[in-house]
């Protein structure tokens, strides 16, 4: 009409219809939807890193006999029956019967036991596990994808393929939304132009009003902008969630499954008990005196006691181990052993009983005892375990109080899960399970119409977390159980799952509020834009008034969606009231400016480093060794390790004998270059 009136030089018809334009609202409608668009995909879909660093962490090349001469070889050559030879801080490439040699192998990333496992003659070996000490000859029973490592690589590939994708809230209401308001269009159209015998340009201007007034802009931003603050908002919270998807998810979780070892507990074994028939300190003295120089696994726990104490050890002469079962040497003269009850038996030592009786409750418990004896007699007893982070039982219990069933799966053995459940108040347990197994698991719960969240913090929690709907990683844990999971909990915090749990359930209550808003104009607008007040008090919506309802509307659904912003966990008020929060708040790092400024100033004071160059690292495996090997030494605070870079910044308070650093490392397997 405008375009009639401008030929035809009939100003009158252009006045009048000036004002009927809608390209801002069109341009409007497509730029909002298209921004709403992006930000859903960009949050869609999980990185597939997962899959190539497990691949990762079979070595490249092995050591195998051939002819009776090592030969070097790439892994995948390796066949059935023939013997390879594993070297201290090596990773184990096939599954295969230990054949000759005796070492501790760290079983962590496979079975997710917390202590490494004596291996000797006869003894099975998985793929993927790394052996801590000691020369191992292993013949290979399966190799290639028949391998334990291959098999889990097989399993998060299939479990990522077979996780549908989760409809948009909003999708669905647009599915029902976007039809009717077209209908109710061009039925109020046709009202006007058949019925009422009004104009053509009448009929099809109530047309239009309707489409702007009921515009989704505010459809289109219910859902993403909701879920951007909340993003933001976890990420504040220690709660870094990948995807949309997930956060959507959460809100619907009824059963959490938690992997005990690192996730529940430390996932490091500490001496939790001290039974002492002498003074306590000179049992420490003595124990760590012997284990200075064991290899067994445990001695690390007892030697940080003493680190703890600052207690010293005393010199020790004729140092013995027997694989298995105990030590012994003497200390002025005196002989001094330390072992389990069947080598105190062996050597004739007195009080056996009393000693056992004495241990029987650390023994129920799932605790590892070690028995230290003089000539004659039983001096002490310490009981060695993992211990259970210090808010894992209020995270439990907070899940609890919100009907979420809470469920323990681990690769230990069942004294101990069940001990750790006792203390924690886990509702159920599934002790010495597999990694397929805990895939397994996590699929028949989801069988049973349980929505499941899988915790965990392992290489062998990985196909769990990829199988659960929502998994969930430690950020202290293993970058393939990062890089698998859909929402990652910086603070290796269990009561951060509570978090994510209670900002999922907010922002999906905010979402619904968001749709309310959008529809509560669209509710009173469309009929007016209709045209349903006209006959009566001849009142038509003016298009500038429906785009500013429209935009009020985006307006409103914006500033509710802002509200995420003042989030907060309700654990946090009975932490409060428990007089925990103090503790909680330190336990996570959130210290005040003033305290940073100082512990910065105190650290510039008192701070060593070192560059140390190294050869002989290819996988994270060898990264965690070197950085276990040094952080052990007296005095070091940190010692970040570059696989890139090939070297190691170590820092310490105090100066570091550069000798100690180079033993260290070089005892681990890997050739020290040089230290700056």
């Amino acid at each position: 009409m405008i375009g009639y009136g401008l030929g035809h030089n009939n100003l009158d018809i252009v006045s009048r219809y000036m004002g009927d334009i809608y390209f801002e609202s069109a341009g409007t409608i497509l730029t909002l939807i298209t921004l709403g668009k992006y930000l859903e995909t960009k949050s869609k879909g999980k990185t597939s890193d997962a899959i190539s660093k497990l691949i990762n962490l079979a070595p490249k090349t092995s050591i195998v006999l051939r002819d009776g001469k090592e030969v070097l070889i790439n892994t995948d050559e390796i066949v059935y029956h023939d013997i390879v030879v594993i070297k201290p801080g090596g990773s184990i490439p096939v599954d295969g019967i230990v054949l000759e040699g005796v070492s501790s192998v760290d079983q962590s990333s496979i079975t997710g036991e917390s202590i490494p496992v004596q291996k000797k003659l006869g003894d099975k070996v998985v793929s993927g596990t790394i052996n801590k000490n000691g020369v191992l000859k292993v013949r290979a029973t399966k190799v290639g994808e028949n391998t334990t490592l291959s098999q889990i690589i097989k399993l998060v590939e299939e479990a990522s393929n077979s996780k549908a994708p989760i409809s948009k809230l909003a999708d669905r209401v647009s599915g029902v939304f976007v039809p009717i308001v077209i209908t109710i269009a061009i039925l109020a159209t046709l009202y006007w132009l058949f019925i009422a015998h009004m104009s053509f340009e009448f009929a099809l201007s109530i047309g239009i009003a309707v489409l702007v007034i009921s515009c989704p802009c505010a459809l289109g931003l219910a859902t993403p902008v909701a879920i951007m603050v909340a993003t933001g908002k976890g990420a504040q919270n220690g709660v870094l969630i990948k995807s949309a998807e997930s956060l959507e998810l959460l809100h619907n979780i009824d059963t959490v499954v938690f992997d005990k070892t690192g996730t529940i507990t430390e996932g490091k074994p500490e001496v939790t008990d001290i039974i002492s028939y002498i003074d306590e300190n000179e049992l420490l003295k003595i124990a760590g005196s012997l284990e200075q120089n064991s290899e067994h696994p445990l001695a690390e726990a007892i030697m940080n006691k003493l680190k703890d104490k600052n207690i010293d050890v005393y010199k020790i002469d004729g140092f013995n181990s027997t694989s298995g079962r105990g030590i012994e040497g003497k200390i002025n003269t005196i002989r001094y052993i330390g072992g389990n009850l069947s080598f105190m038996e062996e050597n004739n030592i007195k009080g056996i009983n009393i000693a056992k009786n004495d241990s029987q409750s650390m023994q129920e418990q799932g605790k590892t005892c070690i028995y230290f004896a003089d000539t004659s007699k039983i001096i002490g007893i310490l009981g060695i375990a993992d211990t259970i982070k210090s808010t894992s039982k209020i995270a439990i219990e907070e899940l609890q109080k919100r009907n979420i069933d809470t469920i323990m799966i681990t690769g230990d053995n069942r004294k101990a899960a069940n001990a750790i459940a006792k203390e924690t108040g886990i509702d159920k347990v599934i002790s010495e399970v597999l990694p397929q197994e805990k895939e397994i698991e996590v699929s028949k719960l989801q069988k049973q119409g349980k929505k499941v969240a899988f915790v965990g913090d392992g290489i062998n929690d990985s196909p769990a977390l990829v199988k659960s709907d929502v998994g969930l990683a430690i950020g202290s844990g293993t970058d393939i159980a990062i890089e698998s999971a859909d929402i990652v909990l910086i603070k290796n915090d269990l009561l951060d799952v509570v978090s994510a749990i209670d900002l999922s359930k907010a922002t999906i209550n905010n979402i619904k509020m968001n749709l309310f808003w959008a529809f509560f104009y669209n509710a009173i607008g469309i009929p007016v834009a209709a045209g349903v007040f006209f006959s009566s008090f001849g009142f038509k919506l003016n298009p500038m008034i429906g785009a500013l309802a429209m935009s009020f509307s985006s307006v409103c659904v914006v500033t509710n969606a802002l509200r995420l912003r003042n989030f907060k966990p309700r654990f946090l008020k009975r932490l409060k009231k428990e007089n925990l929060l103090d503790k909680y708040y330190i336990e996570n790092n959130k210290i005040t400016e003033e305290n940073k400024n100082k512990e910065s100033e105190e650290k510039s004071m008192s701070e060593f480093v070192k560059e140390v160059s190294i050869e002989g690292m290819s996988c994270n495996h060898c990264k965690m060794s070197v950085e276990k090997a040094v952080g052990n030494i007296k005095g070091v605070t940190s010692v970040e390790v570059s696989l890139e870079n090939k070297n190691a910044i170590v820092k310490s308070n105090v100066e570091i004998d550069e000798e100690k650093i180079k033993n260290a490392i070089e005892e681990e397997g890997f050739k020290v270059v040089d230290i700056k």
